[in-house]
């Protein structure tokens, strides 16, 4: 990227990010104004019509504002509206609003990384390059040509430094050829996914931990090399600052390729795939926290939800509670939850006995009415 974009694309971040604490501003003013007012009074709102009236008017009076294209600073408005409208579905108690969980913040320039929304008017694609409102030209390498024409594009940065795009296109689905198998999938921390077929089992990668060294290592050279509070960051500081942040990228780019790759062998060999939808935020609170977020368990299982969604297969997602109680052979469910040290599931009705994720991993399409067997074609659209 050329000195002259770079230098445009962070003069409209600066904006942008200007326009957006503007209406963190205005957001808290309301909310205080509606805790404050009289009994009876109509509350007052904070919606995206006063915030484009707020936006027309700054406009109006800063020259440097109107030097900037007005379509990033009106979608920077429509993200704000978004991200508030979200957060209040969570709010239960009157908090402070300087305190409340997940209400937009500030965007300090230390912190925020550059975000720009463009929609279809604010930007063009000419002989290879991307050509912004606000004469801002980029030079792009391009990953794979684009299936259909754009309808929005977002420039961003990411922790290293580096610039990307993303676009908005329809995508069409590309149906494999069908395939007379089905598979259940249970979540772990000792293996990522454990599955009927044993295959098609994931083990736990420990990229995170291969890396860990590295890591230490550079947090140590932050850590010394730490700025006083009010003082510059040194160069030595942005320098292992940079390092950490690349260790970081690398293993979050290989836990997603490890995920992208298992996905498609899974949807490419079955027709029918019945998933547990479990959430491993939970985890995070539990001695197990590290392994379980090296896993990246909620990212394979994005990943195998966009797969089978691209290629036209079936998938059932399917409620964990009692997955590793109830017997996949006979249905009876055990009295008591078994601790996570037991990893072999006897059952006490049948007798059968398997190992406790295997046993987990047939339940699961038990309950989504496909065959155990996950062999035969006898599955559910079979002909």
């Amino acid at each position: 990227m050329s000195s002259t974009a770079l230098a445009l694309l962070n003069a409209e971040w600066g904006r942008c990010r200007w326009i957006w604490n503007e209406c963190v501003a205005k957001s808290r003013q309301r909310h205080i104004a509606n805790r404050n007012r009289p009994d009876g009074a109509p509350k007052v709102t904070c919606g995206p019509t006063e915030l484009d009236k707020m936006l027309t008017e700054a406009r109006a009076a800063n020259t440097w504002l109107r030097d900037g294209s007005s379509v990033p600073q009106q979608q920077i408005i429509r993200d704000f509206a978004k991200s508030r409208a979200k957060a209040h579905k969570d709010i239960t108690a009157k908090l402070p609003v300087r305190q409340r969980a997940g209400m937009p913040r500030h965007k300090r320039l230390k912190d925020a990384r550059p975000s720009l929304n463009y929609t279809r008017r604010g930007f063009r694609i000419k002989d290879g390059r991307l050509h912004l409102a606000g004469g801002i030209a980029l030079t792009v390498v391009w990953s794979r040509d684009l299936p259909a024409d754009p309808s929005s594009a977002r420039v961003y940065q990411d922790s290293i430094g580096h610039w990307y795009v993303s676009f908005v296109v329809p995508v069409q689905a590309e149906p494999l050829p069908h395939a007379c198998r089905s598979i259940g999938i249970d979540w772990g921390v000792s293996e990522t996914a454990t599955t009927t077929s044993d295959t098609h089992d994931l083990p736990h990668a420990q990229h995170g931990k291969k890396a860990a060294a590295a890591l230490a290592k550079y947090q140590r050279r932050m850590a010394r090399r730490r700025p006083p509070k009010g003082k510059p960051a040194s160069k030595g500081y942005r320098r292992a600052q940079k390092q950490t942040a690349k260790a970081h990228k690398k293993v979050a780019r290989q836990r997603q390729d490890t995920g992208r790759k298992w996905a498609k062998s899974v949807v490419r060999d079955h027709q029918h795939i019945a998933v547990e939808d479990f959430r491993p935020k939970f985890l995070a609170k539990t001695t197990m926290a590290r392994k379980a977020a090296d896993g990246a368990i909620s990212a394979t299982k994005t990943a195998l939800i966009e797969m089978t969604r691209k290629h036209g297969r079936t998938l059932y997602l399917i409620n964990p509670a009692h997955t590793t109680m109830d017997c996949a052979h006979c249905g009876a469910r055990a009295k008591h939850r078994m601790p996570l040290s037991v990893r072999t599931y006897t059952c006490t009705a049948c007798g059968a006995s398997s190992p406790r994720d295997k046993n987990s991993a047939r339940v699961m399409l038990i309950r989504a009415g496909l065959n155990p067997a996950g062999v035969e074609c006898v599955g559910r659209g079979c002909p």
